[in-house]
């Protein structure tokens, strides 16, 4: 009895999944390059959750406070994507 087309194509893909490697012909980033990535996320979050927090305050006239608020989330989530990238490149 001839296989299933789904079963067939999901088997070729898991193959190809098993088969791969992230860094199979090429060395593991540098060290500063490493560093650029952290520093990168952390900054990028920090300055999303400001311009945010200013655009809010500017519409609903509220000035220092969602600046602060926003600025303050965007730490933390600047923090909790470094971990995550850190504990994603120990892998």
């Amino acid at each position: 009895m001839p296989k299933d087309p789904f079963k067939v194509r999901l088997e070729i893909a898991k193959s190809k999944i098993s088969k791969r490697n992230l860094y199979k012909d090429k060395e593991p980033p540098s060290s500063i390059g490493t560093a650029f990535k952290l520093s990168a996320e952390l900054v990028s979050a920090v300055a999303v959750g400001t311009i945010i927090g200013f655009l809010l305050d500017k519409t609903f006239g509220t000035k220092p406070w969602l600046i602060l608020i926003f600025f303050f989330v965007g730490v933390i989530a600047g923090i909790v994507n470094v971990f995550k990238s850190a504990k994603n490149m120990q892998k």
